[in-house]
């Protein structure tokens, strides 16, 4: 019986290695940084809804105008009922369809965004710091905790991918800050 064995060059691991969810990058001036970009899956960006709400009402106005003009008034007006309601969902819609998550680790700083609506909450923390870990069970949340804040992340990908986020997530800050991953 005989074995073969080969010398693993870590240094090669190190450089393949891929984010499920995260990808780095690096500036050549030793700006080394992972950026997890977490976002909904939305079928109709914001734009694509409003060129189709406008065909939308240009055929259901242009029926309702026809129906005007053989006397049937009330038909515009149901028209009109159904625009409005249909232009609220899509409004609603619209709204929520850029809704995101960007976790940055920046060196020693992680950066959180959670972008709802309008609404952007911003969470620093010292990378050494933060711990990470699931809320309450296998598919809650990701809890993000250091030095007296918290945030939860994780809401855009299915709930049996979030340990992996986690995994992911404390994989990359346990990593020197001042190296990328290539020269760790």
């Amino acid at each position: 019986m005989s074995a073969t064995t080969t010398p693993i060059d870590f240094s090669v691991a190190a450089k393949t290695r891929h984010w499920q969810f995260g990808s780095e990058s690096g500036d050549g001036t030793g700006g080394w940084q992972i950026d997890w970009l977490l976002k909904r899956n939305c079928s109709l960006a914001p734009g694509q809804m409003l060129g189709l709400f406008a065909v939308m009402c240009l055929i259901s106005m242009t029926i309702a105008t026809i129906f005007w003009f053989q006397g049937a008034r009330m038909v515009m007006s149901f028209a009109w009922i159904e625009l409005i309601a249909v232009g609220a969902a899509m409004l609603l819609y619209a709204r929520h369809a850029a809704d995101r998550e960007r976790i940055a680790l920046h060196h020693d700083t992680l950066t959180v965004e959670y972008s709802c609506g309008s609404r952007v909450d911003r969470v620093e923390f010292q990378a050494a710091w933060v711990r990470v870990e699931p809320r309450s069970g296998d598919n809650s949340l990701v809890e993000l905790t250091g030095q007296g804040r918290r945030i939860f992340v994780g809401r855009f990908i299915r709930p049996e991918l979030r340990r992996k986020l986690a995994d992911e997530l404390r994989t990359a800050l346990r990593r020197p800050y001042s190296q990328p991953a290539s020269a760790a």
